[in-house]
């Protein structure tokens, strides 16, 4: 049985379509998910349409998958034969002329409330600020629960997805910290804006000492070992935090995106600048947060209950 060859559709997919490690990652997993299954069905060589069939089958009723992971499974795996029959004739995609339905119930994001960010924002610390005493020409220890606030805090001003966040080095940072150039998904560009007089103050604090102690070439964010910080390591960050506050189910660093875009929409921010913001391709993934945002209204008029303040019953 020919080996399905994870390892040169990924170079394909970061060299030639320029994908994140985040979708390099989650394709790795796909097809090895799929290689497992064909070697347990011992499918034939090449796979036919019934075996996709039983393969989305035993995602569904074996394994117990979401609709949003067999989706990603289909999608991954047809995109890989896509790529494999360009490269060689004899490998006839499975996926011809076969019609699935791999529609995804649609849900709305699950931004933080309000009060329970303010309990987050006042349970982390801000940066120290430095002691006129201090040698300048000597970087700072920062404890790690500082930059744990201060990453939640700069998500919830820049939209920033973590892995975008965790990728950045020094030098990405310029105009005395209050700008963040970023490349996103697809390797798309764009610059995103610190607010804010004491998250600057903070930033801009941090952003010098990792300057003094590594200079501009290395990350950002790192780790108590002093590698890049990792996304799973700020996730982690994330559910200790929530943990000691309380909060469940605990917070995720993507729930800080989506209160940035409803929080800027519910202040009345343009949609075509959030989109800009956030880096979606299309604006119609932006356009979801304003369904959010209609929640909030729904909430603001049920709490207002306006008809029960009318003298008339």
């Amino acid at each position: 049985m020919t080996k399905i060859r994870i390892n040169d559709f990924e170079n394909y997919c970061r060299e030639q379509l320029g994908l994140s490690e985040h979708s390099l990652r989650a394709y790795r997993q796909d097809l090895a998910a799929f290689a497992k299954f064909r070697q347990k069905a011992q499918l034939s060589d090449p796979p036919l349409a019934a075996d996709i069939i039983d393969f989305q089958k035993d995602l569904r009723e074996e394994q117990g998958a979401s609709p949003a992971t067999i989706r990603r499974r289909l999608v991954t795996l047809r995109s890989y034969y896509g790529w494999l029959g360009e490269n060689d004739a004899s490998c006839p995609s499975p996926f011809e002329g076969l019609r699935l339905d791999m529609r995804v119930p649609k849900r709305l994001p699950r931004p933080v409330d309000r009060p329970t960010l303010g309990a987050v924002f006042r349970s982390t610390q801000h940066i120290v600020q430095l002691d006129p005493s201090d040698d300048l020409s000597v970087p700072k220890e920062i404890p790690a629960a500082q930059i744990t606030g201060l990453i939640a805090r700069l998500l919830i001003v820049t939209g920033l997805r973590i892995g975008e966040l965790t990728s950045l080095r020094v030098c990405d940072v310029s105009g005395a910290a209050t700008q963040i150039r970023v490349r996103g998904k697809g390797d798309r560009e764009r610059t995103v804006y610190v607010a804010n007089d004491r998250l600057q103050a903070d930033f801009r604090r941090f952003w010098e000492n990792r300057c003094l102690a590594a200079g501009s070439g290395a990350w950002l964010f790192i780790n108590s070992t002093g590698d890049r910080l990792t996304p799973q390591t700020f996730r982690k960050r994330l559910r200790t935090l929530s943990k000691s506050l309380r909060i469940e189910p605990h917070l995720t660093p993507h729930q800080f995106r989506h209160s940035a875009a409803t929080m800027l929409i519910e202040e009345g921010v343009d949609i075509r600048l959030v989109q800009r913001l956030l880096g979606h391709a299309s604006i119609a993934t932006t356009e979801i947060y304003t369904r959010v945002s209609d929640n909030s209204l729904s909430s603001a008029v049920n709490a207002a209950d306006t008809l029960a303040k009318v003298d008339t019953f």
